[in-house]
């Protein structure tokens, strides 16, 4: 989905036309977040918060539209304390609520993975690779249920959605200044940093999972205690 949006971005940046379109759009939902700007800023929220919590809402199409209003440290601000907001919202409703909510929100098979692999007791870097890898709701909800403390779930998620705010704002800048060599620089950074964490990720599960098969192993090769 990312490699998707970065690319239509870069095409109807390069266009001129597209381009003109978009900026006209860009311009005019702009003028109405100044008429509203209280409202503006919930909307903005609301949806980044949203996008956190259901895979089919994106709040990256309308960075650029935060960015020609707010500039690029305000919105960059906003968009990381939505999906801050999100992210919590979801953990909760994975906690409070349990697996048949998850399930129905996410869908089985798209949970249940991650479900059996990672615990309340999961090191703090395997969390923080989890939601950097996903970038979408699935840890949220998967850490909600799996009891993990909030405080430092909290913490890794918003270490790992900071960078990613940072880089969406420079996106939608880009695209903003038809910088669309920066947009593919920037674009290719992120997607490339996801692979890799999505990789050390998928590593250390597999290493934990060997080694509770060798603990448990051990234990079962040991004779039983002489009465």
């Amino acid at each position: 989905m990312l490699a998707l949006l970065i690319a239509v971005g870069i095409v109807v940046a390069a266009s001129a036309r597209l381009h003109h379109l978009s900026e006209a759009a860009v311009t005019a939902l702009a003028s109405l977040i100044a008429r509203h700007p209280g409202w503006g800023v919930l909307a903005f929220v609301g949806l980044a918060a949203l996008s956190a919590m259901l895979a089919f809402i994106s709040s990256v199409v309308i960075v650029p539209v935060a960015v020609h209003h707010w500039g690029p440290a305000i919105t960059a601000l906003l968009l990381w304390i939505g999906w801050l907001v999100g992210g919590v919202a979801a953990y909760t409703i994975g906690r409070y609520l349990g697996g048949p909510a998850v399930r129905r929100l996410v869908g089985t098979t798209r949970v249940k993975y991650f479900e059996e692999q990672i615990t309340a007791r999961a090191p703090f870097l395997v969390v923080f690779l989890f939601q950097l890898a996903l970038q979408s709701e699935i840890p949220a909800y998967v850490m909600g249920m799996a009891r993990y403390p909030l405080p430092r779930y909290l913490l890794a998620l918003s270490a790992a959605e900071l960078p990613i705010a940072v880089g969406a704002v420079i996106l939608g800048s880009g695209f903003l200044n038809r910088q669309y060599w920066l947009m593919l620089g920037v674009g290719l950074t992120g997607i490339g940093v996801v692979s890799l964490a999505i990789r050390a990720l998928h590593r250390r599960l597999s290493n934990a999972r060997e080694g509770s098969f060798e603990s448990s192993s051990s234990t079962s090769a040991e004779p039983p205690a002489k009465s």
